[in-house]
């Protein structure tokens, strides 16, 4: 049975790993963006930036997710795509090639509409392989948003 908040929300309780993956209840687990998470533009790229510099892609996907449900509708596409980068590259850590690859490609079809820096990130993202490693790819769209 999926877990739910008070309003009948769909909400994962379970305790994660450093590469975001569910431990069994009651298992002390890493810190979590909370589910009602709603930064700011730039609260959101500072704390996604803090994430992705301590190659946590899962936790930058959680405040990229949490900026996306919040966004106004033109900007939604681009937080949608930027989480599913990170979800990409969440699935490189774990050795799920074929799966970053599909995620990386999706990612990339929402951002590159938005012109500078983001068009090179959807570049960079979809010229990974399935023998690509997570913290290359990390540095690499690190570089490529400036966000070093």
């Amino acid at each position: 049975m999926r877990d739910r908040d008070s309003e009948g929300r769909p909400r994962n309780a379970r305790p994660r790993d450093e590469f975001g993956r569910p431990m069994p209840y009651g298992t002390a687990g890493v810190a979590r963006v909370p589910d009602d998470y709603a930064p700011t533009t730039e609260q959101a790229l500072d704390d996604g930036r803090r994430f992705l510099a301590e190659d946590k892609p899962f936790h930058a996907h959680e405040v990229f997710e949490g900026r996306w449900k919040c966004a106004p509708d033109e900007e939604r596409e681009l937080w949608q795509g930027l989480a599913q980068i990170c979800v990409g590259l969440t699935h490189l850590q774990r050795g799920n090639g074929r799966g970053a690859l599909t995620l990386f490609s999706r990612g990339a079809a929402r951002i590159q509409g938005y012109g500078p820096p983001y068009d090179q990130v959807g570049r960079a993202a979809t010229g990974f392989g399935e023998d690509s490693d997570a913290s290359a790819a990390i540095a690499l769209i690190l570089r490529e948003l400036e966000l070093s």
